[in-house]
């Protein structure tokens, strides 16, 4: 017999009748069983009080691990980007917010650029670095005009690159 699903609306009503303990105990539970639900309680408990910092921290992460890339063998670079590129979409993810999405989508994209081995010569890694030109559009329709102002002179400058 499948389980059931509910609706993120069914969900919430039944939330909210349920006593603080209970709910506690229902989400450390859900904590146990997978890593994303432990990263994504850790974020909104720890790190989604200052949005500011977490976003600098991801920024170095980023650039630490575009700098560890094995540039033995241009697989090992093409494994090393989709693994970052992996992390990234986890923490736009997490915050769930559109600035933090296009700033750290446009580290990425820089990091990208300064990468010691040429991706050109990839289609895939070329594909990879186009959608994240489309996915940073995109968010920069979503944001408020000031800030749209902001991020176009860098989404210019990564566009001429790669």
């Amino acid at each position: 017999m499948p389980l059931k699903t509910s609706t993120v609306h069914q969900l919430k009503k039944e939330m909210e009748l349920l006593p603080r303990e209970v709910l506690i105990d229902h989400c450390l539970r859900l904590a146990k069983y997978k890593k994303e639900n432990k990263e994504l309680l850790h974020y909104l408990l720890f790190e989604s009080i200052d949005e500011d910092s977490y976003i600098e921290e991801v920024k170095t992460d980023i650039e630490t691990e575009f700098k560890e890339i094995n540039t033995d063998k241009f697989i090992y670079v093409k494994r090393s980007i989709r693994r970052i590129h992996k992390m990234t979409t986890k923490c736009i993810k997490h915050s769930g917010k559109k600035e933090t999405e296009v700033e750290l989508l446009i580290c990425f994209c820089k990091q990208m650029q300064h990468c010691k081995m040429r991706l050109r010569r990839s289609t895939v890694m070329k594909n990879l670095y186009e959608r994240q030109l489309i996915n940073i559009e995109k968010a920069l329709g979503k944001l408020h005009e000031d800030m749209r102002i902001d991020f176009e002179d860098e989404l210019e400058e990564i566009k001429a690159g790669l």
